[in-house]
C-alpha cells in the first residue's frame, strides 16, 4: 500500500519552506528533522490512535514526513478535518464508540501499520496488545510495566523516591481518613490531583483543585470520590507560570535518549494548574538539572518512545522539581517538529527497525501562542495587573499557532469558527437576559 501524490507541495515549518514535487518535499522533510531520509521501499504506513491536537500534529508530522498515515479517533475532533485524515481502512466499529483497540485492529483490512498513541489510555492498550497483533502493528513503546510507572500516579512517586529525585511531596488518598495526616495550616500549600487526568478534565473542565483546609479537603474528596474519581493530594510548588519547563524527545531502546527538546512556559491557563498558552523554546544548557533527574528516570526503567517531561523551577533554590512525564504524543508535539525535533518520525523509524540519526539540533526561541486560551491568561494577567495590553499584543507577533498551517488550514478555520460561534452565542444569551 503505497500513496503516490504528484501535486506540487509547498510547506513551512517556521523559517523554513519547501517547494517541489511529493518526492522531493519527502527527502528533504525527512533530512530536516530526523537527519536521514526514509528509504523508498518503506511503504508501511503509520497509524495515529487518538484525538485532539497532539493526534493533529502527529497527523501533519508523519505526513509530512513522506509517511502514508491513517487516523482512529477516540472522539470526533478537530483532526478530522486535516486534509491528511484517512480513517482506518475496514473498520466498523470504532473507538469513539467503546470498542477496544485489539478488535479494531483485528478486523481492519490493513496488512501492516506502525502505531502512534496519542493519550495515556490509547498508549497503555497499544502496550498490551497480544504478540500476533502487536508484530503486525509494531510501535515504539514501552513495556506495559514502565507505561504502568509513569501513568500511574502512585508508581510514578514510588520510583521518584528510590531514584531520590527532586518532586513534590505527593500522597495517594483511597480513604478521607487519610487526609489526617496533614496538619489543618499546610492545605494552603496542597492540592488534589486526579490519578486520571483526561477523565477529570472532562468532568470538571479543570486538571486539579487547591484546598484551603481540612474541612475544604473532606467536602472537595467527597464531592470527586461520589462521581468515581480518585485523586492523590501533592504539594503545590510556589512560583508563576514561567517557572514551569518542559523537556520533550524520544528515548530508544534501554531508556537510550535519541531526541530532546525543551521549552519554557511563559503563560498559562487556568493559572495554577492549566496548559500552556504561551511557550518559548530554550536551550537544552538551561535545563540541565532537570535533563540529568529525567535519563536517570528514563534509564532505570528501560523506557522506549516518545515523552513530554514537566518540571517546576523552585525560586527559593533553583532546584527543578519534576511534576510528570507524559508517556506518549503530547499536545504541542507539532510545536516541536517545527523548531526541528520530529519525534513522530523518530517513533516511526524506531519501530520498522529504521536508523534515528544524530541528536538533532533545534531552533531557540521560537515562540508559540494558542490565541484563544492566551486571551484568558492575559485577562486574568491584566487582572492582576502583571501584564500590560502592549506587551500582551507584542507577544503575539512572530509567534507560531498551534492550530493553523499554510498546507493545511481546515482544522484552524474550524476551530476559529466554533470559537467565534461560541462566543456570539454567550453574547446573545447576556444581551436576552439583560433586556
Amino acid at each position: 500500500m503505497r500513496d503516490t501524490i504528484a501535486t506540487v507541495s509547498v510547506d513551512c515549518f517556521g523559517t523554513h519552506c519547501y517547494v517541489g514535487t511529493a518526492n522531493d518535499h519527502a527527502i528533504r522533510t525527512a533530512k530536516f528533522r530526523s537527519g536521514a531520509k526514509l528509504p523508498a521501499s518503506v511503504t508501511t504506513p503509520a497509524v495515529v490512535v487518538g484525538s485532539g491536537l497532539g493526534a493533529l500534529g502527529a497527523l501533519r508530522l508523519l505526513r509530512r514526513a513522506g509517511i502514508p498515515v491513517y487516523s482512529l479517533s477516540v472522539v470526533p475532533s478537530f483532526e478530522s478535518r486535516s486534509r491528511w485524515f484517512r480513517p482506518l481502512p475496514g473498520v466498523r466499529e470504532t473507538l469513539a464508540d467503546g470498542a477496544p483497540l485489539a478488535r479494531v485492529l483485528e478486523a481492519s483490512s490493513l496488512e501492516r501499520g506502525v502505531l502512534v498513541p496519542c493519550s495515556d489510555r490509547m498508549l497503555t492498550a497499544v502496550a498490551e496488545l497480544p504478540a500476533a497483533l502487536a508484530a503486525r502493528f509494531p510501535s515504539s513503546t514501552a513495556s506495559p510495566a514502565a507505561v504502568a510507572q509513569l501513568t500511574s500516579k502512585a508508581k510514578f512517586a514510588t520510583l521518584l523516591d528510590a531514584l531520590d529525585i527532586p518532586h513534590p511531596r505527593t500522597l495517594i488518598i483511597d480513604d478521607p481518613r487519610d487526609l489526617e495526616r496533614f496538619a489543618d495550616a499546610q492545605f494552603r500549600e496542597l492540592f488534589l490531583k486526579p490519578v486520571d487526568s483526561a477523565s477529570f478534565m472532562r468532568r470538571y473542565g479543570v486538571k486539579a483543585y487547591r484546598v484551603q483546609n481540612l474541612a475544604d479537603a473532606r467536602a472537595q474528596l467527597a464531592r470527586i470520590h461520589g462521581d468515581g474519581h480518585r485523586v492523590v493530594v501533592q504539594e503545590y510548588v510556589p512560583g508563576p507560570g514561567s517557572d514551569h519547563f518542559l523537556i520533550d524527545g524520544f528515548a530508544g531502546a534501554n531508556g537510550k535518549v535519541r531526541a530532546l527538546f525543551a521549552r519554557r512556559r511563559l503563560r498559562m491557563y487556568p493559572p495554577d494548574f492549566g496548559d500552556s498558552t504561551h511557550m518559548i523554546s530554550v536551550p537544552l544548557s538551561e535545563v540541565e538539572p532537570a535533563l540529568q533527574s529525567l535519563r536517570k528516570i528514563l534509564a532505570a526503567i528501560r523506557y522506549r518512545g516518545i515523552f513530554s517531561a514537566e518540571f517546576k523551577a523552585n525560586a527559593s533554590d533553583g532546584t527543578f522539581k519534576i511534576l510528570e512525564i507524559n508517556a506518549r504524543v503530547w499536545i504541542y508535539v507539532e510545536f516541536a517538529g517545527r523548531c526541528g525535533v520530529d519525534v513522530c518520525t523518530m517513533a516511526y523509524r524506531d519501530a520498522l527497525g529504521l536508523p534515528l540519526g544524530d541528536l538533532p539540533a533545534y531552533r531557540s526561541g521560537v515562540r508559540l501562542v494558542s490565541p484563544y486560551k492566551d486571551l484568558a491568561a492575559a485577562q486574568y494577567a491584566w487582572s492582576q495587573r502583571q501584564l500590560s495590553k502592549r506587551a500582551w499584543l507584542r507577544s503575539w507577533f512572530g509567534a507560531q499557532q498551534p492550530h493553523f498551517n499554510w498546507t493545511d488550514p481546515a482544522p484552524a478555520l474550524r476551530d476559529w469558527y466554533d470559537m467565534s460561534y461560541g462566543a456570539l452565542r454567550r453574547v446573545l444569551r447576556r444581551t436576552s437576559a439583560a433586556s
